[in-house]
């Protein structure tokens, strides 16, 4: 019987699969889940060179296995409204859509995309100076993963500037503490979907940034911020210290603040980096992209409230 060719898009979905399945196995032999303090993954086969530089320039390419969220499409889906009120109902037409491309224009050209991101990072604290202890823990909350144009996994721009803060207090710890125990304990999983981890990629970052393996902690199973809080709080469960740091960037601390006090960890808030909306005459991505992370932040306060009041968190 004469087989039948099968069509090239089938071929070119397992080559990409294989292609992925050996990535996926790379990171497997790289990361193992070894026994470590707190009940996390202790990244002792994890080598500095498996890093890219954070110092070079973040040139991307097409991203395998894209995830997107609700939240992430704010924007997109409230345009979505526009057009579909716009389709059906004629006669808001004319006020409809100027009203949409005013909205868009004050939200692209960072009018309205400043006060809304102000509105998050304005309630950000920033503990200073840091009180550490003899047994200091330092929380770092993943903030997502991309590729570059090599194909390798890398963290994303927020990302980095967390590994670079985490690393600055882990050093200001040894200082301060030289006899006392300094650990990191990275928290973020794989929501993107991706070929590893947040916690598992930021790690040889960390590493080459002059953290001990001993004291750096992988936590690698949280898909947002809430589980972040909820799974740091069970690895630290029955664990004594005298100090507890969370390193995360402004805008994500008021929410990473409310599910971190919900699980009983008193946190001292440290910022790594606060973004930046440029306003001008010229819609620019930039400020969309901020428009919605303030928006999502925004939102996901307002959830976690509600979900208080309704007993289910």
């Amino acid at each position: 019987m004469r087989r039948t060719a099968r069509p090239h898009w089938v071929r070119f979905a397992d080559s990409g699969a294989m292609v992925r399945n050996i990535r996926r196995r790379r990171i497997i032999d790289t990361v193992r889940d070894l026994r470590a303090p707190f009940g996390g993954a202790a990244p002792h086969d994890i080598g500095v060179a498996d890093a890219p530089r954070l110092d070079q320039p973040p040139t991307h390419s097409w991203i395998p296995n894209p995830y997107v969220t609700a939240f992430e499409l704010i924007i997109f889906t409230l345009f979505a409204l526009f057009f579909a009120v716009f389709v059906l109902w004629r006669r808001a037409r004319l006020a409809l859509g100027p009203s949409a491309i005013l909205l868009l224009w004050l939200l692209a050209a960072g009018w309205l995309a400043a006060p809304l991101l102000n509105a998050v990072q304005a309630r950000a604290p920033d503990s200073s100076p840091i009180r550490f202890g003899s047994r200091t823990v330092i929380v770092l909350l993943g903030s997502g993963t991309e590729y570059d144009a090599r194909g390798r996994l890398i963290p994303k721009k927020d990302a980095s500037a967390r590994i670079a803060k985490a690393a600055s207090v882990y050093a200001e710890c040894k200082t301060a503490v030289p006899h006392g125990e300094c650990r990191v304990l990275v928290s973020g999983g794989n929501p993107q979907r991706h070929e590893a981890s947040e916690a598992d990629t930021y790690a040889p970052y960390l590493l080459r940034s002059k953290i001990a393996r001993a004291d750096l902690v992988l936590e690698n199973a949280s898909r947002n911020t809430y589980e972040n809080a909820k799974f740091v709080a069970h690895m630290l469960r029955d664990r004594h210290y005298d100090s507890l740091i969370l390193v995360t960037s402004a805008y994500q601390m008021p929410r990473a603040l409310l599910d971190f006090d919900r699980f009983g960890l008193p946190v001292q808030p440290v910022v790594s980096n606060a973004r930046e909306v440029r306003c001008g005459a010229l819609p620019r991505l930039s400020n969309l992209v901020n428009a919605n992370i303030a928006l999502h932040e925004l939102i996901g306060i307002a959830q976690f409230h509600v979900y208080r009041a309704l007993g289910w968190f």
